[in-house]
């Protein structure tokens, strides 16, 4: 965790940005946290269309907006005013902790949308998050950051041979733990 405070969010709508991407950052973290995501909103659908997944309307747009989601995550919890934000002090174990939890609804919406719910894909991507979660604030400072690449190393592993992947969301898995495990907390 960073020595630097990070400054109050400011008013209104840009306030409510600052909660997203941090306060206090840099016009250069504004250009990669924004352009990447929506880049990826775009390229997520289009490539599902391409693949010719048949999905409905609604669908297209899900994806989408996870991809937002994912690559801005990336690259959010990476920059220094993410980090200043999201390690701020007060927020201890049991913040960063619920800041992976609620992204097991990642986990439940992929499933039942794309997967036709299929519990076993919940459990275990979501256990695997949870268990390394755990791990991570668990260990010494020193230890956080390649514990967290170990841990992303196994997710992928996880993803790519282990756990069924929906047609046409292939990436989710991959930018969804390294999003949580090596961009956000390997930074607790």
């Amino acid at each position: 965790m960073s020595d630097e405070v990070a400054p109050q969010p400011r008013e209104g709508w840009p306030g409510l940005l600052d909660r997203v991407i941090g306060p206090g950052a840099s016009r250069a973290e504004w250009v990669l946290n924004v352009v990447p995501a929506l880049i990826a909103a775009l390229l997520a659908p289009l490539y599902a269309w391409l693949v010719d997944v048949h999905w409905h309307a609604l669908l297209y747009v899900v994806a989408g907006l996870l991809a937002l989601d994912m690559v801005g995550g990336v690259v959010t919890n990476a920059t220094a005013s993410g980090r200043r934000w999201y390690h701020r002090p007060g927020l201890g174990w049991g913040a960063q902790l619920g800041f992976v939890g609620m992204h097991l609804l990642h986990l439940l919406l992929v499933s039942w949308l794309f997967l036709s719910w299929d519990p076993f894909w919940v459990v275990a991507a979501g256990g695997w998050l949870l268990f390394a979660a755990v791990a991570i604030l668990g260990a010494a400072a020193p230890l956080r950051r390649p514990l967290a690449m170990l841990a992303y190393v196994i997710a992928l592993l996880l993803a790519l041979f282990v756990l069924p992947q929906p047609e046409g969301l292939e990436w989710f898995l991959p930018l969804f733990y390294l999003k949580l495990l090596v961009s956000h907390l390997s930074g607790a």
